[in-house]
């Protein structure tokens, strides 16, 4: 009887590993069926990063590349989303500028996902998020949640130190899985690396003019509601920012450092005749240290009772609850702030850029900016509605 009844036991022990680990890969393979944007009026086509090197083809660093040609010929703008797969205004601000801009000059190639790889996992340490789902004109639709670094999968195992290439720099093993540290990449190099340096080869190749890389980072960050510029890029840099601060939005400016390797915005201008290489940070709660649980509420509301007290501490280097300039009060950072910043620079300093290259220009129109996605929304719209109702 005792026999049976430990046969039984092991049976039904086994039988429950076979569902979970069943229910677990149903999972993982989910998360490589990455969310992709609708293709908007200007769309020509959707390329893959391997048409400009082969050697991320068939790999899960491949990723889709959105074409917006224009009724002009012009300048080439490259705009990146999903460098850090868990920096929601980055990719979101991709497909919004996919969906809806209409290009009279010149032509933007968008990145919605730069490190695919990234946006196939993400940090359950962390307790993030896997999806969140938008209901937009056609319906609800899910996005993914992803991770800061490449997948695993793809790239393991970490060194003990990451030496950068070309520039001997060293950093924290761990880094070896950014791609914001991998640049200019390596043909030969991991796929990490493999990764960057098809973005380069498709900014050398198209002759891009201006790129921007879209970010979001903790609240507690210096370098927050920011742009970091290369030196070469200042002058238009200065101008748009200028720009930005007359429309009513703060935005600080940096120089792209010398010394610190593997940053878009320095090894863009370091290494192809890009004239603007722009990184732009946001300010999201759940990047931050002092966060409280991570919600689909606070990733999309920006809203966080753990920050309501760190700014009453001064613990912030950005204003928390009363945004500069925001007719509302008590908001914290919601999607449609974050993404409006991001896409309003891309604006203004494109602006910039056209007045100091007017022999190569990039223009379009159709692309809600930060009025439309933040300032002149209710209060009840904020946290996923108001960017909806944006997106196809």
């Amino acid at each position: 009887m005792d026999k049976s009844k430990k046969m039984i036991s092991a049976v039904v022990c086994l039988a429950l590993s076979v569902a979970v680990m069943a229910a677990s890969a149903s999972s993982f393979l989910a998360a490589r069926n990455v969310p992709l944007p609708e293709r908007g009026p200007s769309v020509t086509e959707v390329k893959m990063l391997s048409d400009w090197f082969e050697g991320v083809k068939g790999t899960n660093a491949d990723t889709p590349v959105y074409v917006l040609q224009g009724k002009k010929e012009g300048g080439k703008m490259l705009i990146l989303g999903g460098t850090h797969a868990n920096e929601v205004s980055g990719y979101m601000s991709a497909f919004t500028f996919i969906e809806n801009a209409v290009v009279e000059e010149g032509t933007v190639y968008v990145l919605p996902y730069a490190n695919h790889s990234a946006m196939t996992h993400n940090d359950p340490g962390e307790g993030n998020i896997q999806y969140f789902t938008l209901t937009t004109k056609s319906g609800e639709r899910p996005f993914r949640y992803g991770s800061r670094a490449t997948n695993p999968v793809d790239q393991w195992p970490d060194p003990d130190v990451y030496v950068h290439y070309p520039s001997g720099q060293q950093l924290s093993g761990s880094e070896t899985r950014n791609i914001n540290r991998s640049y200019p990449g390596r043909p030969d190099g991991n796929t990490t690396e493999k990764e960057a340096y098809g973005i380069m080869e498709l900014i050398r190749n198209e002759g891009v003019n201006i790129g921007f890389d879209l970010h979001e980072a903790s609240p507690e960050y210096p370098v927050i509601d920011a742009t970091v510029a290369h030196q070469n890029s200042m002058d238009v840099a200065s101008v748009g920012c200028m720009n930005l601060l007359m429309e009513g939005m703060q935005m600080s400016l940096e120089q792209s450092p010398t010394n610190f390797h593997g940053l878009t915005h320095r090894e863009w201008g370091d290494n192809s005749d890009i004239n603007v290489a722009i990184l732009m940070e946001t300010a999201n709660a759940s990047q931050g240290r002092l966060r409280g649980a991570t919600t689909i509420a606070q990733v999309l509301g920006g809203q966080d009772k753990c920050y309501d007290l760190s700014e009453k501490l001064g613990m912030l280097y950005v204003p928390w609850n009363q945004i500069t300039g925001a007719p509302f009060s008590g908001v914290g950072h919601p999607i449609e702030e974050r993404c409006g910043r991001h896409l309003e620079g891309i604006k203004q300093y494109s602006e910039a850029y056209n007045e100091a290259h007017p022999e190569a220009p990039v223009t379009y129109t159709g692309v809600p900016g930060y009025s439309e996605l933040f300032l002149e929304a209710d209060p009840s719209e904020l946290g996923g509605a108001r960017l909806a109702s944006f997106l196809l």
